[in-house]
């Protein structure tokens, strides 16, 4: 595994994160950004989550 990778795995972690917390706060009911930031913030990181992994999976193997 390179440092590329290893940044894009962490990032893809992030992303998910966000996109988890997102869910949560959206299901309360009352988020605390508002349910237009927090419905951008899930948006975003879902796919930045895939494109992440993806890229990172394709670096590693890439650099064995």
């Amino acid at each position: 595994m390179t440092a590329k990778s290893g940044v894009l795995l962490a990032g893809s972690c992030v992303a998910a994160i966000a996109a988890v917390g997102s869910v949560f706060e959206l299901s309360s009911g009352t988020p605390q950004l508002g349910t237009v930031t927090t419905s951008i913030i899930l948006a975003l990181a879902v796919p930045l989550t895939a494109i992440f992994f993806v890229a990172a999976v394709q670096d590693a193997r890439a650099n064995l």
